[in-house]
């Protein structure tokens, strides 16, 4: 609907430059330039070479956002950007881009936060966030569990890595059998030829007095690791296909088990998964199957809005702006280790009223 607001998101927390524009629930553009061929040949994200990424692709993937949603930056309500968590370089490459256009433009300004963002994009596919909703978002960077009662206000934190997150256990055994980077889809692809009961990989954190709802895949990667060790040692060949479909069940297994049982514990009868591990085909049928036995409903977004994006930047802060919550002043910061209880950065009346000022 016309009057719904209209946004521009940007997200720059690791090596995508991600830029959506959004009215409402409805997704009208989604601008991605990647930086990850440029990390590939180390194993891993560069922080500099992931900023610098971002400096060179921020102005042509804004405009070709712009273009392909065909609208002008004077169409937009506001400008939301990822305030953190994330590479503290890469996020201050968005939030500085953020402010200068909405300076330029007149436009009301919103920092969000990554995860809340994530888990916001659903409703891009299905539809507005019943409340409350819980949220399993898994990535390169988090393993979280959260209890969202008001997506632009109020995200609690249940449970959360306290190690490796998932998706960086997948890149390390993916490191491991020699299949590149990144490790998730290929590993994920591997695992389809293989047999997921062929080795019994430890489940991290599922001891009866183990914290309910936090993970770890510290000891599964150590124990992946050991196993091809010894198959290498002893001149065996390692059956590539087995190991990486009894390493994705055992990390799938944990994560869905005890994000259902979140869900029964807490009275939530929603479940959404996001982040770049909810586009593994082994987690979407788990949690589907496990989802279907307990009446829980579950909610998904296609693979390419759960990676990094700037639609989901957009999505939350469309939200922010159809709930009229309260904009970030222009001394908004970048903040690496912002909490997930901090959806959005807050309004500073005294740099607003400076801001104000000087125009």
């Amino acid at each position: 609907m016309a009057d719904e607001p209209l946004v521009l998101g940007i997200e720059t927390s690791c090596d995508e430059t991600g830029v959506g524009i959004v009215r409402g629930t409805t997704l009208l553009a989604d601008a991605v330039a990647s930086s990850v061929n440029d990390h590939a040949r180390f194993g891993g994200v560069v922080p500099e070479i992931a900023s610098r990424a971002h400096l060179e692709a921020m102005v042509p993937t804004i405009q070709r956002a712009l273009d392909t949603a065909g609208i002008k930056g004077s169409d937009l309500d506001g400008i939301a950007v990822t305030a953190g968590p994330g590479l503290a370089g890469a996020l201050l490459v968005g939030v500085s881009a953020a402010k200068a256009y909405a300076w330029a433009l007149d436009k009301p300004l919103y920092g969000v936060n990554h995860l809340a963002s994530h888990i916001c994009v659903d409703q891009l596919e299905h539809g507005r966030l019943p409340q409350p909703t819980m949220a399993l978002l898994v990535s390169g960077g988090h393993s979280s569990l959260l209890l969202s009662a008001d997506i632009t206000t109020d995200v609690r934190p249940l449970g959360s890595t306290i190690d490796d997150a998932a998706g960086e256990a997948f890149d390390k055994i993916a490191r491991v059998l020699g299949l590149g980077f990144p490790g998730g889809p290929v590993v994920d692809r591997m695992a389809r030829d293989g047999d997921p009961k062929a080795i019994r990989f430890p489940r991290g954190l599922s001891g009866p007095k183990d914290p309910e709802y936090d993970f770890s895949f510290s000891g599964l990667k150590t124990a992946v690791a050991r196993w091809v060790e010894a198959k290498r040692r002893a001149g065996e060949t390692v059956p590539i296909a087995d190991v990486a479909a009894s390493f994705q069940e055992a990390v799938t297994d944990v994560l869905t088990r005890k994000a259902v049982k979140a869900c029964k514990d807490s009275g939530v009868d929603h479940l959404m998964i996001g982040g770049g591990v909810a586009a593994n085909s082994r987690l979407r049928e788990m949690a589907q199957q496990r989802c279907d036995k307990a009446g829980i409903v579950l909610r998904v977004p296609r693979p390419g809005l759960c990676t990094d994006n700037g639609a989901m930047v957009a999505a939350l802060g469309s939200e922010m702006v159809w709930r009229d919550r309260a904009p970030s002043s222009f001394d908004l910061s970048a903040d690496s280790s912002l909490p997930v209880t901090e959806v959005s950065v807050p309004h500073t009346d005294l740099h607003a009223a400076a801001h104000e000022a000087l125009r």
